[in-house]
């Protein structure tokens, strides 16, 4: 009869496993989701919302109403017949992996011996059992790194149960008594106690035990609120006591056994709490966020330009132009009268073809006419002397770019490099410099850029002491909101802007 229970369980086993390689790739909740994070959790949630943190909150989640039974039989002395069990359990996530549950679990179980067994005496017996259980429950489906939610969870369980049973046997006159504990001395070895009556007929007498389960089982879910588990366990009695089915022998201890099927249903808020978290992966969101970034803070792209012409360097044919060369839109140097010589080099920029070839300097074989060789000198003359030529030039380049956390507050890092660009500009009065903010998507992100633009202005102004009239004031352009950029500049604008909407102030 074991035999066929256990391939019985064999087989419920396999049924289980083959639904296992179904899988949910449901993130399980939305990580931005506050509601489902609790108080005491709230600031590590924020921290992790401005970046400050690495790690999310755990969310608060719901916990677990179960009901099962099926055949259940004690191993003990006399051969058992299978009996009939049943349990009601809660179940509540610690983490991802642990849980704690606790539960009743009772059974009805008997057993008649063998021919042997009625030889040296046994006899027909009954047990009913009630029992009171804390069991640590451990997950193993969660750690996972290559799939999304589990359809099916496996576990294991240990704890520790509180038993009360009630033995009866036939006696020689085939009538059923009751087994009270301490009708024999040598069965009074770990009992806690007995309620209920102290006669040998006594039909109430309860023995009370301690005892240890261990189990494992396995979950197949439905859907989000209901799932069915298939779970075995085991019951031994820790305190020494071989008197479950009425009869001692040896220093074995009598062990329950009860394999049941049953249903769990999800219990608590959903627009408070998530899943159980060990319907959850906890891998979701570092793999989501490598597969689609949502969260990660991205450092600005910055495109290597080795010569500095504005053209980035995987796009550059022609990578080593000197500073201040005038390239095309593939770097390379431009060549107006096409007569072989780069501008930059080329003393006559404008040659005839009737003039060519030219020198290395560019220049044709062409006479130079009188009246042009006068103006030449002349120009030349007003170069040496600087009379006539454009001293307004900017030569700040590459200011760094202002980075604020969500308000228009400087932060420490942001002072010390406005304080560095302030000298820059003390050292080139002639330029001045374009302080552009970002935020064009609504009419608050526009008041924002305005205000982090209106920060740095007044910082420079009020604390660097540079002149309002050498800030050009932009805000309001498409970009990334936090950001403010500085470029040096010869232009004019205006230094200062009304707020778009003051109403909307911060």
């Amino acid at each position: 009869m074991t035999s066929k229970k256990y391939t019985l369980l064999a087989i419920l086993f396999s049924v289980f496993c083959l639904a296992g390689y179904a899988q949910n790739n449901d993130w399980g909740w939305d990580w931005k989701d506050s509601s489902k994070i609790p108080a005491k959790r709230m600031p590590q949630h924020n921290e992790f919302l401005n970046n400050n943190y690495p790690y999310p909150a755990q969310p608060r989640s719901q916990w677990e109403l179960g009901f099962a039974g099926g055949p259940s039989f004690l191993i003990g002395d006399i051969n058992p017949k299978i009996g009939i069990g049943g349990s009601i359990t809660a179940r509540k996530a610690i983490n991802h992996t642990f849980s704690l549950r606790l539960g009743y679990f009772g059974s009805m179980s008997s057993g008649k011996p063998n021919a042997w067994g009625t030889v040296i005496g046994q006899t027909e017996y009954k047990n009913q059992k009630h029992g009171g259980a804390l069991d640590l429950v451990v997950s193993l489906n969660p750690i996972s790194y290559y799939r999304g939610n589990p359809k099916t969870n496996w576990y294991l369980t240990a704890g520790y149960e509180f038993v009360a049973t009630r033995v009866q046997y036939k006696d020689i006159l085939n009538d059923w008594r009751t087994f009270y504990a301490y009708q024999y001395p040598n069965s009074q070895s770990g009992i806690i106690g007995t309620v209920g009556g102290a006669k040998i007929n006594g039909r109430h007498a309860w023995t009370l035990l301690h005892g240890a389960s261990i189990g494992a089982g396995v979950a197949y879910k439905l859907n989000n609120k209901v799932n069915l588990k298939l779970e075995q366990r085991f019951t031994q009695i820790l305190t020494g006591y071989d008197m479950l089915d009425g009869w001692k022998a040896g220093k074995s201890d009598d062990m329950f056994s009860f394999t049941s099927v049953g249903v769990n249903l999800n219990m608590g808020k959903t627009n408070k709490n998530v899943q159980p978290l060990w319907w959850i992966n906890p891998n979701n969101f570092a793999y989501n966020e490598l597969n689609k970034p949502a969260h990660m803070k991205m450092p600005k792209p910055v495109l290597d330009d080795a010569d500095g012409d504005g053209v980035t360097d995987q796009f550059d044919l022609e990578p080593n132009t000197p500073k201040g060369a005038r390239v095309d839109t593939h770097g390379r140097a431009i060549d107006t009268d096409g007569d072989g010589v780069p501008d930059y080099r080329d003393k006559e920029i404008l040659t005839s073809q009737k003039c060519f070839p030219v020198n290395n300097d560019g220049v044709g074989t062409c006479p130079e006419p009188a009246c042009c060789k006068e103006l030449r000198d002349e120009l030349t003359k007003l170069k040496e002397t600087g009379v006539g030529t454009n001293k307004n030039t900017c030569t700040i380049e590459n200011l760094p770019s202002i980075q604020f956390k969500g308000n228009a507050k400087l932060t420490k890092d942001a002072q010390s490099i406005l304080a560095t660009i302030a000298q820059q500009m003390k050292a080139n009065p002639d330029c001045k410099v374009r302080v552009t903010g970002y935020g064009s998507t609504s009419k608050s992100a526009q008041q924002a850029s305005w205000e982090k633009v209106n920060a740095v202005i007044k910082y420079l102004v009020e604390k660097q002491g540079i002149a309002e009239s050498r800030l050009i004031f932009t805000y309001g352009q498409d970009g990334d909101a936090n950001t403010v950029d500085l470029q040096g500049t010869t232009e004019d604008g205006p230094n200062s802007v009304p707020a778009p909407h003051p109403n909307l102030k911060k």
